[in-house]
């Protein structure tokens, strides 16, 4: 049963040891907890209390006389509201602690990356000419946090955008004006009885979703560069096995690197781990889960145990004394698989408390104070670990992480010569087919992992240069396809390429978050030249093969509205509507350029993003994608693999572990 759940090995195990003792997991209560066939489908209002009405058979619009088309356009959009709400809440809290940080309020941060900084104030027209760089920080933050509350104009991030692009966005009337503004008036327009036009509620959705592309995320992204350090490949690895029997294990998940930064800095902190010493552990073993450990692994190297769907699990080991957790994607059910075991489940954010943890609230005005608080609560929770209960599998895959934009510009060139130039030639030659963003989530309602791997690994094979943030980075680092050893599996243009760059064809770049990288990757190849005038041009996909979360739905929707043809896993949340999947796909495609599709066999989405690629290709007329051209592809491939565990079987595997 569990080989049917996941295609990790390692958690397979875990979830055999929880089931023997009876303990429930996600995995479990996807198979008793049925989704309602209308609800799943989109066919279901809730937003006022004549309802819930629930479209089908005869009944064909709401109470209020709402159509099917004007409800799903409603949920849908709500959705894309609350998914871009909370990535850019986190942008306008790095904001707070940057000028926190600047004004010598949070004195256990400092800024790391001056260049980054004066980059990133450039974008702002904050001067910085003469100025000392916690006076830029200063202004930097603010002009930030104005970009939250602007009621009128442009956000000012939407400049870094193509030009052709940025005259699209004016001329259909969806450039985001504030973040807040836009967030606040899907939710106004979808309540009952405002906006009634389906079309006219989706429209506004592509601009709210912008407002977290190319406004909230970004911003996010830039300010955690420049406190914590733009991230440069590091050497690490993945997976159960990093777990230690004689150290105190804390696992920090979640999103926010403000705490995490700080948990690495106290957990290695000298006086602290002779305190564990002293509690019978030889010292403090610190790994990730999530997008925090996504945060952490690309800047510290810090090990990451797994994605979204093994945090449960990480308990089941009976090893984890502390979970640290803050917000967003974090299951209220690691209380209850706590109380199994001895792991204390520690909350930190004053916007997320789980009923029956443990709460220390992070301040950065105390950062480290705090952070040292929470670790020595992990070490005096050590001797209640149950030595019989501990059960850690024996599965670790190497990774190396951190492809931030402006390593993959340095890169290719250096210090003085950085350029995509190289990028875009091997495109335009046909060394590189075109590229995938391949982002998002774990969804239990299939196999974990599979369809993330299975399309890494065909798109590779038929050199796609991926680019992976999110679950799906770890899912990757899971099964050893972020190493440089994965490179016999790649076709032989991307394969040679990337061994002259001497990079994986996976390049690990960031957090979900962290998707604006993606965007500002995708905008540097326009700007070089060659390969079109707008990001719409591109031989360039983005796929969610496991997606969930109305965070997936917000970052699908801004890469759409910049131009990318976007393709999500599992299934439709607006499948019980012909017209509202046509409006989406076919009529957004005809507006801005991208489409939304929703297609469950990971084969198809495979076929979908290589055709796509190779229309791009001919559209710019560069010569037809051909895999023998620069030379023989069998000689790149030792066989035909029929799953992931024969492919595991290949020799990169053997050396990495061995």
């Amino acid at each position: 049963m569990a080989e049917k759940r996941t295609i990790d090995p390692a958690v397979i195990e875990i979830l055999e040891k929880a089931e023997a003792e009876g303990i429930s997991t996600a995995f479990d209560r996807a198979e008793t907890t049925r989704p309602c066939p209308i609800g799943h489908d989109g066919n279901c209002c809730k937003h006022c209390f004549m309802g819930p009405c629930r479209l089908t058979g005869k009944t064909t619009v709401g109470i209020c006389g709402a159509t099917l088309e004007t409800i799903q356009a409603r949920n849908l959009a709500r959705s894309i509201a609350a998914g871009a709400a909370a990535h850019s809440d986190h942008g306008r809290d790095m904001a707070h602690t940057l000028i926190a940080a600047a004004i010598g309020e949070a004195p256990d941060y400092r800024i790391k990356d001056e260049k980054k900084l004066r980059g990133v104030a450039k974008h702002l027209d904050v001067e910085t000419e003469g100025r000392t760089k916690e006076e830029i920080a200063i202004e930097v933050g603010k002009k930030a946090l104005a970009e939250f509350g602007r009621q009128e104009g442009e956000l000012l991030y939407v400049r870094r955008a193509p030009p052709k692009r940025q005259e699209l966005w004016r001329k259909l009337g969806i450039t985001p004006r504030g973040i807040d503004r836009e967030i606040v008036e899907t939710l106004h327009r979808t309540h009952a009885g405002t906006d009634q036009d389906p079309e006219h509620i989706l429209i506004h959705s592509l601009r709210t979703a912008l407002g977290d592309g190319w406004g909230g995320s970004m911003l996010s992204t830039d300010i955690s560069d420049i406190l914590f350090g733009t991230p440069v490949p590091v050497a690490a690895r993945s997976n159960f096995g990093i777990l230690r029997e004689d150290s105190v294990n804390v696992v920090v998940h979640g999103h926010e690197p403000t705490l995490s930064e700080m948990i690495v800095v106290a957990a290695g902190d000298p006086e602290l781990n002779e305190y564990a010493k002293s509690k019978g552990a030889k010292g403090i073993n610190l790994v990730g889960i999530c997008c925090t450990a996504n945060e952490i692994l690309m800047r510290q190297g810090i090990p990451v145990i797994g994605n979204f769907l093994s945090q449960e699990l990480a308990i089941v080991t009976g090893a984890i004394d502390a979970m640290v957790v803050d917000i967003q994607c974090v299951m209220q059910g690691i209380q209850a698989a706590s109380e199994h075991f001895h792991t204390k489940i520690i909350t930190t954010s004053p916007k997320a408390m789980i009923t029956g943890a443990t709460h220390i609230e992070f301040d950065e005005h105390r950062a480290l104070e705090i952070a040292k608080q929470i670790i020595k609560a992990a070490i005096d929770n050590f001797p209640n670990r149950k030595k019989e209960k501990v059960h850690i599998p024996d599965v670790v895959d190497h990774l190396v992480a951190g492809f931030s934009h402006e390593y993959i510009a340095y890169m290719q060139g250096g210090v003085y010569r950085e350029s995509f130039r190289p990028l875009n030639d091997a495109v335009i030659q046909g060394r590189i087919r075109g590229g995938a963003g391949v982002v998002g989530c774990n969804n239990p309602r299939v196999p974990q992992d599979d369809a993330h791997i299975e399309i890494v690994k065909e798109l590779i094979r038929n050199d796609v240069l991926v680019l992976t943030t999110g679950c799906n980075a770890i899912a990757c680092a899971k099964q050893g396809l972020l190493t440089p050893e994965v490179m016999d599996y790649a076709g032989p243009g991307l394969r040679e390429i990337c061994q002259t760059i001497g990079v994986p064809p996976v390049l690990h770049v960031g957090s979900c978050v962290d998707n604006s990288r993606i965007l500002t990757i995708l905008t540097q190849m326009v700007t070089e030249g060659g390969l079109g005038d707008d990001i719409s041009d591109l031989p360039a996909v983005g796929i969610a093969p496991e997606w969930m979360s109305e965070k997936a739905l917000s970052i699908g929707t801004y890469f759409v509205a910049s131009g990318v043809y976007t393709i999500f896993g599992i299934g439709s949340p607006v499948a019980g509507s012909e017209e509202i999947t046509r409006m989406i796909s076919q009529g957004w495609e005809e507006k801005v350029g991208g489409k939304l599709e929703f297609e469950p066999d990971w084969r198809k989405i495979v076929e979908k993003a290589l055709a796509h690629i190779d229309a791009k290709r001919a559209a710019l007329k560069l010569e037809e994608y051909s895999p023998t051209r620069y030379t023989r592809s069998t000689a790149y491939f030792p066989g035909d693999y029929t799953s992931v565990e024969e492919f595991k079987q290949g020799s990169y595997t053997r050396s990495l572990i061995s």
